[in-house]
């Protein structure tokens, strides 16, 4: 079973419960995240993914030149603006510089609802004797 299921029209429907994760390496954090991509669009570039953060990761502080919202389904996201949980729903505006992860002890998973295409820049990454150095764009997650 491919998780995926078309009707007539433009219906889709996915099912996320047999869809693999697809694990994504973040060179500049040095961590992995989960994500299940559900649907983009090709003219706007709005997406949704089904994603999840590992305990302990944290997406240190950044950017982004969309919007995007996160509904916390499992776990607790942690955020510089406090920690949420499930059926929750966290909107980042469009360049806000933010940081969200998991808490130490258990993974969060979400979905993740963009505005239009995902890009990341990373503004102050902790570093061994070198905390909250500054850093250029990295490739959208």
């Amino acid at each position: 079973m491919s998780g995926e299921a078309e009707s007539v029209g433009q219906v889709r429907s996915r099912d996320t419960n047999t869809m693999p994760w697809e694990i994504r390496h973040i060179d500049e954090l040095d961590g992995d995240l989960a994500a299940k991509p559900l649907i983009e669009d090709p003219d706007t570039g709005m997406s949704v993914m089904k994603m999840k953060y590992f305990a302990g990761f944290t997406n240190e502080w950044h950017t982004h030149n969309c919007a995007h919202g996160m509904y916390v389904l499992d776990g607790i996201l942690k955020t510089h603006a406090g920690s949420f949980g499930p059926g929750s729903f966290v909107w980042f505006p469009e360049g806000m510089e933010m940081e969200h992860g998991a808490t130490q002890d258990n993974d969060v998973t979400f979905l993740f609802i963009a505005n239009k295409p995902v890009d990341i820049h990373y503004t102050q990454l902790s570093q061994p004797n070198q905390p909250d150095s500054r850093q250029g764009s990295a490739p959208a997650v």
